[in-house]
């Protein structure tokens, strides 16, 4: 009996000190989430330096050799290095670093962020394909993958237009914030020396390619400066709201927004429709508010480019698909549904018309290189 009270007195003591290793884990877990954002930041900053430098060497390569002397080749250019990269953000940093540099003018600009959405919509659908190999939900794990593909080529081909009159009328052009001037000094004090060491030893390809190696990285450390949404706690509670076309935009405008990433919060889709809690019926909308969002990274690129110009070209896409994207949900969205649902049905009814789908996505913006 003696034994009793110790051996109901341990079980709080044992969880009081599970609890205390499970605070300072989760405390540790903090600062190095803080750690890990500000070495991202370091390195992005760093990256968009060594990119500006690689670009210059590259003009006559890009333009000459490789064609993109087009809105329709920049746009073709930005959409297959996303498929390479697996994500637009890079890319888009690419094309702001190209446009510093003067080897393109800001339309091609536009496009070729454009483009690098259109290919970072593709990793849904690749994350689909991986899915039904691991035989997890076949059919809605590919069908998320053909709706984000869809939803965005039609926002953006509506939106693309729209805000390339909108860029070229200057509307806009008066609207470019800039960051203190001390900061660029900062920058060069701290990164000139460093993209200085490391164009001694590379020419501007090397150079160019390591930029890209850099950013990949930041935006890696930046992942991990993040919380993880992959976990059910987040849509907890959201089922009874999920057929809300609003609140999944919202949503995606949301999670897009602190993941930094649009193949991240894309990508949330496949795992989510495996468990039955995203479905086809709502996802649209949250494809459409994570298309706007995405851009915030990219205004911030702008901000270190010391580049007025950049911050306007990058403002008019994201206020151009934004007010497409609203019209559609507040307009006619019931409609707008109906088509895309029953277009991904078409072309998920058979092996062959998926695989005609993917050959045609591919071979695209191939083709517009050629233009």
């Amino acid at each position: 009996m003696a034994d009793r009270p110790e051996a109901t007195g341990g079980k709080p003591a044992t969880r009081r000190r599970g609890l205390l290793r499970l605070e300072r884990a989760s405390g540790f877990g903090g600062v190095r989430k803080v750690l890990s954002g500000l070495l991202g930041l370091f390195l992005f900053i760093l990256a968009l330096q060594l990119l500006k430098a690689g670009a210059k060497g590259l003009g006559p390569f890009v333009v000459d050799r490789l064609g993109v002397d087009s809105v329709a080749s920049a746009l073709g250019f930005g959409w297959i290095f996303a498929y390479v990269v697996m994500s637009g953000s890079p890319v888009a940093a690419i094309a702001l670093s190209f446009f510093a540099s003067d080897v393109i003018d800001k339309l091609q600009t536009f496009c070729m962020i454009a483009g690098s959405r259109f290919g970072a919509s593709f990793v849904v659908l690749l994350l689909g394909f991986i899915y039904t190999l691991r035989g997890k939900a076949r059919g809605r794990s590919l069908e998320m993958g053909v709706l984000s593909l869809l939803t965005t080529y039609v926002v953006y081909g509506v939106a693309i237009p729209i805000g390339a009159f909108i860029l070229l009328s200057g509307a806009f052009d008066g609207f470019r914030p800039a960051l203190p001037t001390r900061l660029f000094d900062f920058i060069e004090v701290v990164f000139d020396p460093i993209v200085a060491f490391a164009a001694g030893y590379l020419n501007a390809f090397l150079l160019f390619v390591l930029g890209v190696a850099v950013i990949m990285l930041a935006f890696t450390l930046f992942d991990k400066a993040l919380p993880d949404l992959s976990k059910d706690a987040p849509v907890r509670g959201l089922e009874e709201h999920i057929y809300r076309p609003v609140v999944m935009f919202g949503l995606g405008c949301v999670i897009t927004l602190f993941t930094l990433s649009v193949s991240v919060s894309l990508g949330l889709l496949v795992p989510l429709s495996a468990k039955g809690i995203a479905r086809r019926e709502n996802v649209i909308p949250y494809i459409m508010g994570a298309n706007i969002t995405t851009f915030v990274d990219t205004l911030l690129a702008t901000l270190l480019l010391d580049k007025p110009e950049a911050f306007t070209v990058v403002l008019v896409e994201m206020l151009s698909v934004a007010v497409v994207s609203l019209i559609i949900l507040f307009a006619f969205y019931s409609r707008f549904e109906r088509l895309l649902l029953a277009a991904s049905r078409r072309i998920l009814r058979t092996r062959g018309t998926l695989t005609v789908f993917v050959v045609a996505i591919l071979l695209a913006p191939l083709l517009l290189m050629l233009v």
